[in-house]
């Protein structure tokens, strides 16, 4: 790599994993934004995949007491079976009104999670209203490796970031596990790849570390909202690439 190439992936790895660190997702959708514009995707997704693999273990490690099985295990089995409807829908329906589809669903509660967060409201969720989000959220996830849905799911049913981080971060090690996995039988992975997300591990710890310890300082409102914008760009981004 080039210094100036290097010098890009290092700013695109600090700036996700800070993030990442601070809200419990959202690097796949920031690493992705910085690079996308002159790096090919299939050169990004196994760096950061192999960088957000071990990021995923130390959150719910370190959140591990915030876990909940009610939470993460079905996501987690939804993930899994995500592949499935997704194989089906991609012999039927265009990939890129899918992902438009799923944006626009992302947008949509986003809005929902702020009037609640403002409006107080203390309404219970509709338990088939939360099983449509949490079959799309896999569906998402397992075919495009996207967490945009997943995490609109968690925020509705977590009310702390550190249970958001928790439950999210342990759905995604079962993501990146099969992802891993499935590169790995694809030779998706070569030795640049291995080399590059070596190279950029001591930048993906600083930035971690850096948004845990932010997370701790800000108000959990803010992290709250940070969360939502987050959902929001995620969705936009999916609409606007595949229009």
């Amino acid at each position: 790599m080039g210094d100036y190439c290097l010098t890009l992936w290092i700013i695109a790895t600090l700036c996700a994993f800070f993030i990442k660190g601070l809200c419990g997702f959202a690097n796949t959708l920031v690493f992705t934004s910085i690079l996308g514009f002159g790096v090919a995707n299939v050169n990004i997704s196994p760096v950061e995949l192999l960088l957000g693999y071990p990021t995923n273990l130390i959150l719910t490690w370190n959140n591990r007491k915030k876990l909940d099985k009610k939470v993460y295990i079905p996501l987690a089995l939804l993930v899994l079976g995500g592949s499935i409807p997704g194989a089906i829908l991609l012999k039927s329906v265009d990939v890129k009104y899918l992902k438009v589809f799923f944006g626009i669903v992302v947008i949509l509660i986003a809005v929902e999670i702020f009037f609640r967060e403002y409006q107080c409201t203390n309404a219970k969720d509709s338990n088939i209203i939360l099983c449509i989000i949490g079959v799309l959220s896999g569906i998402l996830c397992g075919l495009f490796g996207i967490g945009a849905l997943l995490a609109a799911y968690v925020g509705r049913v977590t009310t702390t970031t550190d249970e958001f981080k928790a439950n999210i971060s342990a759905v995604f090690i079962v993501e990146n596990t099969v992802r891993i996995f499935t590169y790995y039988l694809l030779g998706v992975f070569t030795l640049v790849s291995l080399k590059q997300a070596a190279t950029l591990i001591p930048f993906m710890i600083i930035g971690l570390f850096a948004g845990m310890e932010s997370s701790k300082v800000l108000d959990e409102r803010i992290v709250k909202n940070i969360v939502i914008v987050l959902l929001v760009i995620s969705g936009l981004f999916l609409v606007g690439m595949n229009l």
